[in-house]
């Protein structure tokens, strides 16, 4: 669409005819979906697919994020009208993105959540398109990483948070947001030797073999240097990708169930998000957005924009080919 298009356009989550392209309708205005993608369930031809879990029923604080996928949304028509700065390729024009809408789920039959959620993931992989899940709270990637393991063996987890959630819980059955990586490493999900946790500065003696890279090693070297380092962990390995945004300080995402001081800063998130260009990565997640704590919308912009980021990583190796970033 030409920007002198733009005083015609409207609801292009349903109108918009091409997947690929700016957009430029007003954004407070028209249908929402995410930066103003189509709205989809055909996959033939998509790059990436952005998915919705609107799941808060395993946290331990305060809930909210079932609200989490609907804010990103709406925070992300901010970025429709420009390619994500900073990176070599237009991710919005040289990407088919489509929203494929929200998970369809019983919320009152909470145990048959996990495996609803794997089957649909499962769908999308099946034709060779990579997700983006918008969250939702964190145990949301416990039943993705089951499909992505399927597909491609144990994964690389990149994971940034404040949090380590592997506590100990050897119930698979049971579905809490703080022991899904345990579960995972335990059930051969991922690769903890080529897994790195970033941002942790909460306290957890069993690492489960994660390499860990808290929030003040970021601080005292500096996001590139730490970028550097998350990709000799992880290698050529296939690698999901999952930001909790508590691992961002208070100050820049107040709107999250279990917030924690002395986080993250967005700029060293944004720099270790662009520095690992090139990573062999196959899908990720953002979660843990609750915008009933944060009036101001500034959590949901965050969250958008580390999704943004994520579609650029997916779309790395097509657009870039095999350079390192």
């Amino acid at each position: 669409m030409a920007l002198e298009d733009a005083k015609n356009a409207v609801d292009e989550a349903f109108t918009v005819p091409e997947l690929k392209g700016l957009a430029f309708e007003n954004t407070f205005g028209g249908a929402v979906s995410f930066l103003r993608r189509l709205y989809t369930k055909n996959l033939q031809g998509v790059d990436v697919a952005v998915t919705g879990v609107p799941f808060d029923q395993a946290v331990t604080n305060r809930t909210g994020t079932r609200m989490g996928p609907r804010a990103i949304r709406e925070a992300s028509t901010l970025q429709s009208t420009d390619e994500p700065y900073g990176w070599p390729f237009g991710a919005l024009s040289e990407l088919a993105i489509v929203d494929y809408g929200d998970l369809a789920f019983d919320y009152a039959d909470v145990a048959a959540f996990p495996d609803r959620l794997t089957d649909h993931i499962r769908t999308i992989l099946a034709a060779d398109v990579p997700t983006v899940a918008l969250g939702g709270d964190h145990y949301i990637s416990f039943p993705i990483l089951k499909a992505y393991a399927e597909k491609y063996g144990p994964m690389s987890l990149v994971h940034f948070d404040a949090h380590s959630d592997t506590w100990a819980d050897d119930n698979m059955e049971r579905i809490d947001h703080g022991t899904m990586f345990y579960k995972a490493v335990k059930l051969g999900l991922v690769d903890p030797a080529r897994s790195v946790q970033i941002g942790i500065r909460t306290t957890n003696p069993d690492t489960m073999g994660f390499n860990i890279i808290d929030a003040r090693a970021v601080e005292e070297r500096g996001p590139a240097a730490v970028a550097r380092q998350v990709r000799e962990i992880v290698g050529d390995h296939p690698v999901y990708l999952t930001f909790d945004i508590d691992a961002l300080d208070p100050a820049y995402a107040p709107g999250t169930g279990t917030p924690v001081w002395g986080g993250l800063s967005s700029r060293q998130a944004a720099i270790m998000l662009r520095d690992l260009g090139g990573i062999n990565i196959k899908g990720g997640d953002v979660v843990e957005v609750s915008p009933p704590y944060d009036t101001t919308g500034a959590t949901a912009i965050a969250g958008a924009h580390v999704a943004t980021q994520i579609i650029c990583l997916l779309g790395w190796h097509k657009c870039c080919g095999d350079a390192v970033g």
